[in-house]
Order: C-alpha cells, then structure tokens, then sequence
C-alpha cells in the first residue's frame, strides 16, 4: 500500500507541476499563459470572498496554505483528466484530499471549469444555491483556492475553491 500510495504521491506531484491554471477565475493582472500552468490564486481571490462575504455581514476567510495545496490538488486532477470532478479517477474525493492535507473540522468545496475572470467565477458560484450556501457558512474562517489550465494550450481553467472552519 504505501509503495501505491508513494507512486500516485509522485504522479500528482508531476502532473501538478506541469500543468497551468484550470478554473476561469482570472486576476486583474497580465498573466504570460504557459499550458499546464497551476496557481494559488490568493490575493484577487481575498479580495472577492471579503466583499462577498461582508455584503452578507460575515466577517472574511483567510487564506491557508494547506488549503490552497487541497485546491490546487483538484485543480491540477482535473485539468490533468480534462473533466471537472470532486472525485479522481483513483476514487479518491473530497474527504481524502482534506484528510491527506492534515484538514481538520467542516469544510466544502467549490469546483469549477471555463474561460472566465475571477469576477465572473465568483459571480457564477454566487448564483448557484449550493456554492452560495458554501461560500456564506458562518462557520468557515479559512479558504484555499487553485486552478490549473489545460495542459492541451487551451484558455479552459479548472478551479477549486476549499474552505473550512
């Protein structure tokens, strides 16, 4: 087990390394684009999870680097596989991935897949009742959030968004 474990830990960690941001959520900045590229996008990201959340009378997320490696993690899975999921093809999901970064406490996941901005990403998830409800929790006080871009030279960006308690 650990000898598999070992060789999918190097396997994530080459696919993650070659590839580019996934999700649509773009920043306000120039960006040379590499295909296969993946980012922590944290500060744009801060910028909109405080104005959404104060808007609704929360107080904001900090970002958390074991959140944002969570993220980063299914941004790069699902670029890599081209599809967007909360599950990898190992049948590894959501509560593998926060156990593996040593994540304790609630915690929720936002994912996401497209050729949009930040604003725009943001906006889409506000507008679905279970991303809204996610990103709105009383509860959560830390987020993480990642993309990667196709590794195929394309604009797609798959995004996940991490947050926890």
């Amino acid at each position: 087990m650990s000898e598999k474990k070992s060789h999918l830990s190097r396997r994530n960690f080459l696919g993650f390394a070659g590839m580019t941001a996934i999700l649509p959520l773009a920043a306000c900045q120039t960006v040379t684009r590499t295909p296969g590229k993946s980012a922590v996008a944290s500060s744009s990201a801060s910028s909109n999870m405080q104005a959404i959340r104060s808007a609704s009378g929360l107080g904001g997320l900090s970002a958390n680097s074991a959140l944002e490696r969570a993220a980063l993690q299914q941004a790069g899975y699902m670029a890599s596989a081209g599809r967007m999921s909360h599950t990898t093809s190992w049948g590894r999901g959501f509560a593998s991935r926060v156990r593996d970064n040593e994540i304790r406490g609630l915690a929720a996941e936002n994912i996401a897949v497209g050729s949009m901005d930040m604003d725009e990403l943001f906006a889409r998830w506000m507008a679905s009742p279970p991303h809204r409800r996610n990103m709105l929790d009383p509860k959560f006080t830390r987020f993480g959030l990642a993309y990667a871009e196709s590794a195929n030279g394309s604009t797609k960006r798959y995004w996940a968004l991490v947050l926890a308690a």
